[in-house]
This record gives structure tokens, sequence and C-alpha cells, in this order.
């Protein structure tokens, strides 16, 4: 017999653990090779693992365990024959029928049982964390009817009679009180400690501006069909952020820098993390050298990247190295936030909603189409005066993107 170990192979640099999220196979079934046969999270991304040869499999692990790369989490039997049809199920068919037949008496006698329950001792009496709020309400135990085993008065009994007693409504007192308990994954704790870190470890400070969005929106609208019929993909905010970050950092190089222990690491390339929301939480993949990308190869390569993300096909490296984050609250809804860095990076810029405010121009109040947006730096190499300026250059890129992003010629600058 031949049989096939099937280990976690690494799925990245410094990753020595994973979560067995899925399994895609049940035990005992026959698995081709290359087939996905489960879903593990590492503290970085969800990867699929694939079998490694065809056979009966045989699992190792359960889900949600964590194990350790280069553990044994299957066997694979590669020398058993794959099954033939539906041979098997179509023999089982008439045990299936029959079960319920044999089984209908017992399904006759099995209330009868039931009525013992009330003789129980317990049946009526309050647990002691119930007598004591009975007691204080002055209710009496045999007006309560008990949940807990064997009919016993438990302590949510005795505080959903306690509240019509205080005058509270009926309805209130028979709501659902349940909770649900449910562990983190491996890449929800790994978010929470790095946070939780960068909170405790940096010297985080949040500047905030707003912007005006109308000439953006006026090119989008004058331009997006055209656009999208060239490129093949639709102009949105995110490539003038972008852009505008992009000579931002160009412009305060120490924004576009991070700390490792004494010394201050500057970089020459733009790498920028565009926070994105998918199935298992809040991914950050990168657009690498962002600072020589077109309009259209922003939007292409974040449209390329999202749809890993909500298909779970994002890959660790192409969510590793990013120098600044730009993170967009505003698709829900949040008007203003702080946001929080993304080490080892020193700065993440926060876009919000959009509204119509009223806004003065030249002496005259006119409505125009506002957002806040919010700068979060380390205030451990980048002081107030570089911070504020940045975010200053990225409010004027976008509030005269044609000037300043698109080389005042806009049809050029767009690629049209």
């Amino acid at each position: 017999m031949s049989i096939l170990e099937m280990k976690v192979p690494s799925p990245g640099e410094s990753i020595t653990e994973v979560e067995i999220a899925t399994w895609l196979v049940k035990d005992g079934d026959y698995v081709e090779k290359d087939q996905p046969i489960a879903e593990v999270d590492s503290d970085k991304a969800t990867l699929e693992l694939p079998a490694e040869q065809s056979g009966i499999i045989t699992l190792k692990a359960e889900e949600g365990d964590v194990v350790q790369v280069g553990q044994v989490v299957c066997l694979i039997d590669m020398d058993a024959a794959k099954p033939q049809g539906d041979a098997a199920p179509a023999a089982e068919a008439p045990k299936k029928e029959e079960a319920p037949k044999a089984a209908e008496p017992a399904k006759e006698e099995a209330p009868k049982p039931a009525p013992a329950a009330p003789q129980s001792y317990a049946t009526g009496s309050p647990s002691p964390a119930a007598k004591k709020i009975l007691d204080e309400k002055g209710i009496d135990a045999s007006q309560v009817s008990g949940s807990g085993r064997d009919g016993r008065i438990s302590k949510t009994d005795a505080e959903l009679a306690a509240v019509p007693a205080m005058g509270g409504s009926s309805l209130t007192a028979t709501g659902s009180r349940s909770t649900t308990t449910t562990k983190l994954s491996v890449l929800r704790r790994k978010i929470a400690q790095r946070l939780v870190s960068v909170k405790n470890e940096t010297a985080m400070l949040t500047t905030f501006n707003e912007v005006d969005m109308s000439e953006i929106f006026r090119l989008r609208k004058q331009y997006k069909e055209e656009f999208a019929q060239k490129h093949g993909v639709g102009l949105g905010f995110m490539s003038f952020f972008t852009k505008a970050v992009t000579r931002a950092l160009q412009m305060y190089p120490d924004v576009n820098a991070s700390i490792d222990g004494d010394f201050k690491v500057n970089y020459d390339f733009c790498d920028i993390s565009i926070a994105v929301s998918g199935p298992k939480g809040l991914m950050v993949p990168v657009l690498r050298n962002a600072e020589n990308m077109s309009f259209a190869n922003v939007e292409g390569n974040i449209k390329d990247l999202a749809v890993k993300v909500r298909d779970g096909k994002i890959t660790v490296d192409e969510m590793t190295g990013g120098t600044f984050t730009i993170t967009n609250g505003g698709t829900f809804g949040s008007m203003m936030s702080t946001p929080i860095i993304n080490p080892p990076q020193s700065a993440i810029l926060g876009m919000h909603n959009i509204i119509q405010r009223p806004v003065a121009v030249d002496g005259q109040v006119v409505i125009r189409p506002m957002m806040y947006v919010a700068m979060s730096y380390d205030h451990r190499i980048i002081d107030g005066k570089e911070s504020v300026g940045f975010l200053v250059a990225v409010k004027e890129g976008i509030d005269n993107p044609v000037e300043i992003l698109l080389g005042g010629d806009e049809r050029k600058g767009l690629g049209l």
C-alpha cells in the first residue's frame, strides 16, 4: 500500500502556523491530483490546499485546528481504486426506504417517558442565583416556569419574571437572550494583535482636511463611457487618490518611510496598499510602483486584486511590502474616522463619504460635493509640518486634478 503524507506547505516567509478553515472533502472520499481539498487561514490570507496525488483521503486534522507548517494533515492512499459510478448508493436505496417504517412504532412510544420529568425534585426549584432575584422582587417561585434541567428555575427565568414585576412590558420579558460564541480565525486574531501593537508601539496622530470632488465628478461624468470602452475598466475615485498620494509621497519622502530599530528606511518607490473588504475581513493588496502607473493601470490592477480578495485567491506576496495605505470607509457611509497605521508603514490615508455641503467659493456660498480626509501617521519619524503638508498636497491634487494630476490635458492624462 502506497500512502502519501500530505504536510502543510509554507504559505510565505515568517508564517509558521495555519488554521484549517474548511475541509472541501470528507474522510474516505476519493480525490484527484491537484483537486482543492481544504482552505487554510494564515495570519495574512486564506489559501487553498490542493491534493498532491489521487487516491482515498484520510483526514488527520479537524476544522478549526491550528497546525504547524510541515505538519501532516491528511493521508492519501494512492493504490485505492476510484469508485465506479453510483452503484453503491443504488444498493443502499432500499435500506433508506425501509428504515422509516421500522422506526414508526418507536416514534409513537417515545413521548411516554416525558411525564416523568415533573416528578423530579428540581422541578420548580430555583437555583441559588434565581432564588436571590425572586426574593428581592417578592416573586413566588410557583409562579415561574423553569427552563433549566428537570424544570429547575434558572437565573435567566428569574430575570425575565422580574421584568413585568418592575413595570416592564411582557414583550420585553419574552425576548430572546441567547448568545453565540465562535472562535476567531487565525487571520482575525493576527489582525487584532497587529492593531493593538500599533496603538502601543507608535506615536500615532491624525490630521484632517477636506477635498472638493467637483472636478473629479465632472471628469468621470464626461469621460466614463469613453474610458471604459478604451481601457475595459471603469474610471473610479481610487485612481485619482492613488495618483494624488504618489505625487505627495515624492514631495514628502519621510511619509514614505518606516522605522527599523534605530534606523529610518526611505523608499524611492511607492507601493500603495489598497484596503479591500472581503469575506474573510479587510485585506490590503499592494499596487507595486504605483507612481509609474497610468489611471487605467491603477483601475485595472485594483479591480483584479479586489476580485482575488472576493474569491479568496489573493496570495501573501500580493499583500506584503506596501509603503503607504489608502482605505475608503466612505463606501460604508463613514463621515469621519482616524484610520490605524498598517505596520511597518508610517502613515495611512482615510477617505470618507461624499456629502453635498455649502462652502464659500470666491465670497459666495455654493453647494459642492465634499469629502473629509484623514491621515494617521507615526510622529516618531513624521513631524507635523510634513504630515500637514502631505495632506494639503493630496487636497491640491483632488481639488484641481486637471492641472496637477493630468498635466493640463485631461484627455491625454486619462489615456484617451
